[in-house]
């Protein structure tokens, strides 16, 4: 019995040997328990002419913020490194079929590359692990929060479209050395973007082109791959929140010409809404960049309304003066002297009253006394200077009504100066809105 059991174990052991089924057994085969450092200082070739080609994908898993004063894009980012390790090889089949496994990051080589437009330091959490594979593959896959500068083009805001690039490269390999290749082309990594995005915020994810480039330092070629994030803007909230406001100051500018100029409200009801605007722009201000090339559109279109609703109100201070100057003449009415009519009508009349006088006499019949025809003349003459008199109150009574109805000049002037201004600002309006949106949509 002892005997058998002693060859049962023996038996079991031999085949132990032969099937070695545990990781430890590789990383004891690959001698990554020992002194690992010179897996770890340089480059993993065994000829220092083989050139470590380095397949790179990167995916856009979020996007984080994009803060237009700062000019930066935050994102995060799905990355994967895809390399070959030359001094790392086994064969499955001694290994139970083994092809791959786990292993700790700082036992291995990883290529040196960055990501040239990171302005601060990165705090994505940590994978400290890679997989390497039989023939010596090894890929690392870790998330990352990239905080990069990005050159954006306000002038649409809000309907604007910003493209931030992401160029990765090596920093201490050149070609002779190290090579990168895109793992994913253009409409795969934008595919694959849009599958994994978690979070957009207020910008839509277009699409995540990739370029091969080449650069020349110090009579050495280095190669980069450039990343370009498309995103477009959800304008909505931009315009519910400041356009649309700014629209209705206009129309309700508009409006107020239907207040009369007699009325005290008009010109404090302008300020109003001049001052209402104002507040709009401070918030524009806050809003833009100051290091914007050029104009924006919005600021145009704030400025532009601004400006014709601050020359409506000049426009009505003025009416408003002029009105006020009508309301003084006509308080004091009009002078028998001041309109040459008036004394037109007294000559005639002058000559009306001679005239019916001696008609009158002409039509008498029968011969008076001396006395009684000098009396009859004086009464005839009384009277006639008494009606002529009325007649003459009654056309100074009927001009002084017409004035007052229809007005001196200076309310014809102001009538005139609204009315024009008037024609002008609807027209300018429509002209200005129509290309404005032209040019946003364009």
């Amino acid at each position: 019995m002892v005997r058998v059991a002693f060859v049962v174990l023996v038996f079991a052991g031999s085949v132990m040997s032969k099937n070695k089924c545990s990781y430890h057994e590789i990383v004891d085969h690959l001698n990554l328990t020992r002194d690992t450092s010179k897996f770890r200082v340089t480059r993993p070739v065994t000829d220092h002419t083989h050139v470590t080609e380095v397949q790179l994908d990167i995916l856009l898993y979020a996007i984080l913020a994009v803060v237009e004063k700062s000019q930066l894009f935050v994102s995060l980012l799905w990355a994967t490194m895809i390399w070959n390790n030359e001094h790392i090889s086994w064969d499955p089949a001694q290994f139970c079929g083994i092809t791959k496994f786990t292993v700790t990051e700082n036992l291995l080589w990883k290529p040196d590359l960055y990501i040239m437009e990171m302005t601060q330091k990165e705090d994505s959490p940590l994978t400290p692990f890679l997989m390497i594979s039989y023939d010596g593959t090894v890929i690392s896959e870790r998330p990352v929060k990239v905080i990069s500068t990005c050159e954006m083009d306000i002038y649409k805001f809000p309907f604007d479209i910003q493209t931030c690039n992401i160029t990765i490269g090596s920093n201490q390999h050149s070609n002779d050395q190290l090579r990168l290749l895109p793992f994913s082309n253009t409409s795969r990594a934008t595919q694959f973007s849009k599958l994994v995005m978690r979070t957009q915020g207020e910008w839509d994810f277009i699409q995540l082109s990739v370029e091969k480039m080449n650069v020349s330092i110090s009579e050495l070629e280095w190669e980069q791959l450039n990343y370009s994030f498309t995103v477009k803007r959800r304008p909505l909230l931009h315009v519910i929140n400041f356009l649309v406001p700014i629209l209705f100051f206009l129309c309700l500018d508009l409006s107020s010409y239907l207040i009369s100029e007699l009325r005290g409200e008009k010109l404090g009801f302008k300020v109003t809404v001049l001052l209402a605007i104002s507040v709009l722009l401070l918030i524009l201000n806050d809003i833009l960049p100051s290091m914007s090339n050029k104009t924006p559109l919005i600021a145009t279109y704030c400025i532009t309304i601004f400006a014709l609703m601050l020359l409506s109100l000049l426009v009505t201070i003025v009416v408003t003066y002029l009105t006020e100057k009508d309301a003084e003449w006509r308080e004091k009415g009009p002078s028998r002297s001041w309109h040459p009519d008036m004394m037109k009508n007294s000559e005639k009349s002058s000559g009306c009253q001679n005239m019916c006088g001696r008609n009158w006499r002409d039509k008498e019949h029968g011969q008076l006394p001396a006395t009684e025809e000098v009396q009859v003349n004086k009464e005839e003459s009384l009277l006639v200077q008494i009606l002529q008199e009325l007649k003459q109150l009654q056309q100074m009574v009927d001009v002084h009504i017409s004035y007052r109805a229809e007005g001196g000049k200076f309310l014809r002037w102001a009538k005139r100066i609204n009315q024009g201004f008037f024609i002008f600002y609807i027209i300018t309006v429509s002209v200005f809105l129509a290309l404005i949106y032209i040019e946003w949509r364009s």
